[in-house]
């Protein structure tokens, strides 16, 4: 009896997960008068399934500058997060310096603040730089809300190794920064991979600085580019607007199920401590 209540509660949850996959899905397929006609089945397909809402996304819009952009900031945003979190996240965990357990709580506080609060001083540094209304204002922008809550992670990571094995490094004739390097990192390669993908799904997935720094059509992340090109007042166009929904979290699926043993031990291991 109760099995069954937990495989009935399971397939529950599931059902909520995967439908609006599958309402993505055929709506990315089907015809425009499917679309619209109240009378059909919405939960399937009345007329021929086409790729119509594909060839309209990749011949009338700009999707492939999109796509590319959304990858060039996502890359960027997870290198600038790892070069600096991995610094500092080691320096907090293995370091002891006066005020460095308040500081590091410090840093995961300012992840909690709204981003509608920061996009307005952001603006204006961002102007500052010479770079607004091209897509490295974002690559500048969103490392400081990846940065607080990975940092965060890191900490846990690192305060995983035990440090008994750093230390016996150094004994053999290491430095500490050879020990980093070849007794840490190598041991930290679930913690790390877990940051870079939680920095490239953040910034994968940003609406508000890219909707504030970005309106040249070339430079749009696709969140952006697919939602204002393919929203003209009160007109939807839903199939395409599917079709890039399904397109672009293609990519992030894969990544996901690629590193999912990883990404759960990073995700564990950083929780616990």
């Amino acid at each position: 009896m109760t099995s069954g209540l937990a495989y009935l509660a399971l397939a529950f949850f599931v059902v909520l997960a995967v439908f609006p996959v599958y309402w993505m899905v055929i709506t990315a397929f089907k015809q425009d008068p499917d679309l619209i006609n109240p009378r059909v089945n919405p939960f399937w397909f009345h007329l021929r399934p086409g790729f119509n809402h594909f060839v309209y996304l990749f011949e009338h819009t700009n999707f492939l500058h999109w796509i590319l952009n959304t990858g060039i900031i996502g890359v960027c945003t997870v290198l600038i997060t790892l070069a600096i979190g991995i610094p500092a996240g080691y320096a907090l965990a293995r370091l002891r310096f006066r005020g460095s357990e308040n500081f590091a709580i410090g840093i995961f506080l300012t992840y909690l603040v709204p981003p509608a609060l920061l996009f307005l001083p952001l603006l204006r540094v961002v102007a500052n730089l010479g770079i607004i209304d091209t897509k490295w204002a974002l690559v500048a922008v969103y490392p400081t809300f990846t940065l607080p809550f990975c940092i965060w992670l890191l900490i846990g990571f690192f305060k995983a190794v035990p440090i008994e094995v750093e230390e016996a490094a150094r004994v053999d004739g290491c430095n500490r920064i050879a020990a980093i390097f070849r007794i840490v990192l190598p041991l930290s390669v679930a913690g790390i991979l877990t940051v870079g993908i939680f920095a490239f799904t953040l910034a994968m997935q940003e609406f508000i600085y890219a909707l504030t720094f970005v309106s040249s059509s070339l430079e749009k992340p696709v969140t952006i580019g697919v939602t204002q090109d393919l929203i003209r007042g009160d007109v939807y166009f839903w199939g395409s607007l599917m079709a890039g929904a399904l397109l672009a979290g293609i990519p992030v699926a894969i990544l996901y199920n690629f590193f999912l043993d990883y990404f759960v031990q990073g995700i564990a291991q950083g929780a616990v401590k």
